[in-house]
Parts: structure tokens; C-alpha cells; sequence
């Protein structure tokens, strides 16, 4: 309930839309990946050195963990057709004998299918999730602070005292 409330409280802030669609982004190919990976600390580097809102991140995460368990027979499907794939044979093979080989664990059906297709899938949910939060904050933030309840609720003493203790 407090992540969605933080949630809430980035889309009503003046982050960056891009900050936002990214911190979706990045919790998306973290939820639809296997967690232990040379590519979930790559992940988690790329949110916490760049200005990615943390909150989004975590949401999408779960989100995507959560759809994770409907998409994993196909995205062992995508990793196995391309392991077992002649042409790619002798790459795999060098792969696997070097030391980053077995760091990135592609030889895990699994893991490469997930990470193959959150990769394809990630400047689509991007470009939609920028889309989103500048039409959540074009139409119904503008509608929602229009509310009376939302203006008494601004003007009190206790959403003051709330809004000190948030920063």
C-alpha cells in the first residue's frame, strides 16, 4: 500500500515522464528475468547510478514477477530454440568455456528467452509508459485536483504536516 502511494506521489511530482518510463522499463526486464544474473546486477547499477524513480522500479518489478509465472514457457521456448540452434553452435560453445560466459548463465534456457524477450519488449513498454504518465498528468491529475474533497484535503493542516514530513 506504501509503494502504491509512493507511486502516486512521483506521478503527481515533477519527475522527469522519462524517469518514470524508465524506472517501468528496468522493472520489467528485472521482473521478467530470472533475479540471479551478471544482467540483474547490471539492472540494479542502472537504477541506482541513474536518476531512475526507484518507486516505479519496484511496482513494475512486481508486477512483471507476477506475469512471469504465465510467460516462462514461452520464454524457455525463445532460449531453448535458440541454444539448440546449429549456426549458433560453436558460439555458444565459446561462450560457455569463457569465465563471462558462465557469469551471464545464457546457457540457462530460461535466462536467455526471459532476457531476449524483455529486451525486445523494453523501448515498447518505455515509449508506452512515457505516454501514460504524461496522459495521467495532462487529464486526470488536472481532474482529481479539481475535486472538492482533494481541495479541502490540500488545504489542511494534516496534508501540510504530510507533505513536510514526505520531503
Amino acid at each position: 500500500m506504501q509503494l502504491l502511494a509512493k507511486l502516486l506521489k512521483a506521478l503527481n511530482s515533477d519527475d522527469s515522464p522519462w524517469q518514470l518510463a524508465f524506472g517501468v522499463m528496468l522493472g520489467m526486464i528485472m521482473g521478467l528475468t530470472p533475479f540471479l544474473g551478471l544482467h540483474s546486477l547490471v539492472i540494479l547499477f542502472i537504477v541506482l547510478f541513474l536518476r531512475v524513480n526507484l518507486s516505479t522500479f519496484l511496482l513494475a518489478y512486481a508486477l512483471f514477477s507476477g506475469l512471469t509465472l504465465l510467460l516462462n514457457p514461452f520464454m524457455s521456448g525463445i532460449g531453448e530454440s535458440l541454444l539448440v540452434s546449429t549456426d549458433l553452435n560453436a558460439m555458444w560453445t565459446g561462450l560457455y568455456n569463457s569465465t563471462f560466459g558462465q557469469l551471464t548463465q545464457f546457457y540457462h534456457t530460461l535466462t536467455l528467452g526471459s532476457l531476449l524477450f524483455s529486451l525486445i519488449l523494453a523501448p515498447f513498454i518505455l515509449v508506452i509508459s512515457k505516454v501514460l504518465v504524461v496522459q495521467y498528468r495532462v487529464r486526470f491529475m488536472q481532474w482529481v485536483n479539481k475535486l472538492k474533497l482533494v481541495q479541502f484535503l490540500k488545504g489542511s493542516r494534516i496534508y501540510q504536516i504530510y507533505q513536510t514530513l514526505g520531503e
